[in-house]
């Protein structure tokens, strides 16, 4: 019996390599967080603050993200550290690798500038500051009124264009 113990102890450099494969390929890290305040800077500057109830971080081989249960806020700020945009919603999934946020469920973009956007999905690429969903949307500023499917635009919400549109506009 010592025999055979010893033979298993010893595993060749490529036996040895090929179970580290293995278990890397297996291996999975999560971490739960509860209350959760998350705050993303860049070169020093505070971009995003995020709060939640519960969030989940799951770390594979192939998919880090992180999935948040809500309410949910977010403060977008400037480069003067300002409050630019805030988004609202039931729940969110950020894809770390891509930098990519999905908002779902009663999802709202409200900007300094009395700027709305109200939609049940919206995906916001961080790193071009562009936001995007093919659900329906409705966009309020203090002019007009827009609603369609199929929209793309800016985290400001001063440029955006949308598929299939709806709505009044107001000329003084």
């Amino acid at each position: 019996m010592i025999a055979v113990l010893s033979a298993c102890g010893e595993l060749s450099e490529k036996q040895s390599k090929q179970v580290n494969e293995a278990l890397q390929d297996s291996l999975t890290s999560t971490t739960e967080t509860w209350d959760v305040d998350m705050e993303i800077t860049e070169d020093g500057l505070k971009k995003i603050r995020l709060l939640g109830t519960y969030a989940a971080t799951y770390n594979t081989k192939n998919r880090n993200e992180t999935r948040i249960k809500g309410p949910i806020t977010i403060h977008v700020y400037d480069s003067s550290g300002s409050v630019k945009t805030r988004a609202y919603s039931d729940r969110a999934i950020y894809k770390t690798e891509e930098s990519i946020f999905e908002l779902f469920g009663d999802v709202r973009v409200n900007t300094e500038d009395n700027r709305h956007l109200e939609s049940e999905y919206l995906e916001w690429k961080q790193g071009d500051n562009m936001i995007n969903t093919p659900k329906f949307v409705i966009i309020t500023t203090p002019t007009d009124s827009i609603a369609g499917t199929g929209f793309v635009g800016t985290t400001d919400l001063t440029e955006y264009t949308i598929k299939d549109i709806k709505g009044e506009v107001i000329v003084n």
